[in-house]
């Protein structure tokens, strides 16, 4: 079989990967600890599913615009203006299904062969295949721990050549949790603005960040409409993984273009789901610091509990729902190695803790496992037992 060349480019995504293998176990009865799946574990609220099931009974179940009913768009620009001080119109937005199909689509109109894309590492799993897929290369630029794993402007700026079009910010940032603040936000914007790249702020966890931080859009910085692109979602904000509805705010030529791509693959997304969107966008956000105050309790228990276990390290999370230890300790080929790669690592806590974990190197951060900490704090001092057993057996065995 001749598979074409831009397929061949890109691999599966490592953490459904993780989920896969981890569903495999499962149904086998298998009690996994699972630290993988990047989605809420609580409920869509009450009123959005109740909005759903009115979309339905009305027989809202034919075609829509492609780029998302007008409702939609106008209360998705509305939502962003209170929410986090931007100034979009609904004809600077166009629905999507789901924030990863924002950044496909995004990507796809803006990035050709040759060109290049500056993505701070650890960066999200699918931002360099998308890249690839379109003909792009991605540059890496390194973040560390110390500085909570948050990009700088200079960094940036020493990265951009003639070839670079677009540079892609996720804040807070899935895997580390990384929260860039203001200051460094409009410094990176200035770069982009001075020498002509667009600048991609992905928002999809904008409103889970713990003190000091706040919620924060680059969008709402002056002079940025010209070159910023911003993708965003309902299905970590309201809890609504599975309705796969998202969208871009950018400038409308942009949208446009993307409209057209999506004209002819998705067309319109699902119907019901977005008249559910439209609940979530007009209604109450009562159960978003609900939701909040139970990840601010599951992050302090998942990061004392990690940095309990001899030879792992772990900063605060500035936001979103991911602890990131640094576990290299325990790779290698010294005596005190459980394995030599975080891949290799992982497939054994698998294995042999029943532990499910993605690799860092999925990231571009080899030595750091991610785990999520969207799941209940009983299973979170199971999979943090589990974790402390495996290495402390791996630390006697050695």
């Amino acid at each position: 079989m001749q598979l074409t060349d831009r397929i061949n480019r890109i691999q599966i995504s490592p953490t459904a990967a993780v989920i896969s293998a981890a569903e495999q176990l499962k149904s086998k009865g298998v009690d996994i600890a699972d630290f993988g799946p990047g989605e809420p574990d609580f409920p869509t609220p009450e009123h959005i599913k109740k909005a759903a099931i009115k979309a339905i009974e009305e027989n809202r179940s034919k075609y829509t615009p492609t780029g998302g009913i007008m409702p939609l768009r106008e209360a998705i620009a509305a939502w962003h203006k209170r929410e986090l001080g931007s100034d979009y119109s609904a004809k600077e937005c166009v629905v999507t299904v789901g924030g990863k199909h924002s950044i496909f689509n995004s990507i796809s109109v803006l990035i050709q062969n040759g060109d290049e894309v500056i993505l701070p590492a650890p960066y999200w799993v699918s931002y360099p295949d998308i890249i690839k897929y379109a003909g792009g290369t991605p540059v890496i630029i390194q973040t560390s721990p110390q500085t909570g794993f948050v990009p700088k402007a200079s960094d940036i700026e020493k990265a951009i050549t003639p070839k670079t079009k677009m540079v892609i910010i996720d804040s807070p940032s899935n895997p580390t949790g990384g929260v860039v603040d203001p200051e460094e936000f409009e410094r990176i914007l200035a770069v982009c603005n001075k020498h002509g790249i667009w600048l991609m702020g992905d928002e999809c966890y904008s409103h889970f960040v713990y003190e000091p931080h706040n919620s924060f859009s680059i969008a709402s910085a002056k002079n940025s409409k010209p070159s910023v692109i911003i993708v965003g979602s309902v299905s970590k904000t309201f809890a609504m993984t599975g309705w796969r509805i998202g969208y871009t705010l950018a400038p409308e030529a942009l949208i446009q273009a993307m409209t057209k791509v999506q004209s002819q693959c998705t067309s319109n997304p699902t119907s019901v789901a977005q008249y559910a969107a439209l609940e979530a966008m007009r209604g109450s956000m009562d159960s978003v610091p609900v939701m909040l105050a139970e990840y601010t309790k599951r992050r302090k228990r998942i990061v004392e509990g990690l940095r309990a276990i001899p030879g792992v390290t772990c900063e605060w999370p500035g936001g979103a729902f991911y602890a990131f230890p640094n576990i290299s300790a325990h790779l290698g080929d010294g005596e005190n190695a459980c394995a030599r790669t975080c891949t290799d690592l992982a497939r054994l806590l698998l294995e042999k803790a029943q532990v499910a974990v993605v690799p860092g190197e999925a990231f571009g951060a080899p030595g750091f496992l991610r785990l999520s900490y969207a799941t209940s704090v009983e299973r979170i001092d199971e999979g943090l037992r589990r974790l402390g057993k495996f290495f402390s057996r791996a630390e006697a065995a050695a």
